[in-house]
């Protein structure tokens, strides 16, 4: 059995959420061969010596916990938390997954993202991504102090969610989602494997027909900590082909 997540955005300010996904760990994920974390686990991450912080060293220790307890922990880096480096990999016990990822197993092929690099409609995003991930970018980024570098992680995510907001109340909203064109092109790419994402908190199963060719993409539920609710979801894959092998599990 393998657990497929994303989007947790955990941090300080989300202590339900922080709960529930130690619980998750210490629980249902023990009964996995293999947990596969889409990116965003974290709500921003600045930097590895940042394990420091209280509440990221709980979860930073639960994972290693997992890891040491036999199952196989990957995690790919999301827009949040694309500086994840070796010291984050080295005190969970995780492998950190280039983006895409194919996973090939012997009942199934999949191909794994966390989902921003199709959201091409984005161009003023788009044009970020790139940035902040070259490599010179990111050692003069690592260069700041640690809490300038968190300063200015609070003040992009700000800037993020007031022209997400602006977008979702307009017609643009579907910058914030990927671009069929460019979709159906990476799995065409990837030989039309099924396709598991998250990044656009729009939880869903989509049939897509690629060159005559029937191919699934799933996209995963983004966990959520409100006044009165409590959202959290994982994909679950049991092993076997067939129409049920792929299901999703609340786990609230």
């Amino acid at each position: 059995m393998i657990l497929f997540i994303s989007d947790l955005h955990l941090s300080a300010q989300t202590p339900e959420l922080n709960r529930l996904f130690l619980q998750f760990l210490g629980g249902r994920a023990r009964d996995a061969e293999a947990l596969y974390i889409l990116g965003d686990l974290f709500e921003y991450w600045v930097g590895d010596d940042d394990l420091e912080d209280p509440a990221n060293a709980a979860i930073a220790t639960a994972l290693r916990e997992l890891s040491d307890s036999g199952v196989e922990l990957n995690i790919m880096r999301g827009n949040r938390d694309f500086l994840f480096g070796d010291g984050f990999a080295a005190a969970t016990g995780a492998r950190l997954l280039s983006d895409p990822h194919v996973l090939s197993l012997p009942a199934w092929q999949f191909v794994l993202s966390h989902g921003d690099a199709l959201c091409t409609d984005d161009t003023e995003y788009q044009a970020f991504r790139t940035q902040s991930r070259a490599p010179e970018w990111q050692a003069a980024f690592l260069a700041k102090p640690l809490a300038e570098r968190r300063a200015i992680a609070r003040a992009l995510r700000e800037q993020s969610e007031a022209g997400k907001q602006a977008k979702a109340q307009g017609k643009s909203a579907y910058l914030m989602d990927l671009n069929p064109g460019a979709t159906e092109d990476f799995l065409r790419n990837h030989g039309y494997a099924t396709f598991i994402h998250g990044h656009t908190h729009r939880p869903a199963r989509h049939d897509h027909i690629v060159d005559g060719i029937h191919v699934e993409r799933w996209v995963l539920a983004d966990w959520h900590e409100g006044e009165d609710t409590l959202r959290a979801e994982c994909l679950v894959w049991d092993g076997e082909a067939g129409e049920e092998a792929l299901h999703r599990e609340n786990l609230t």
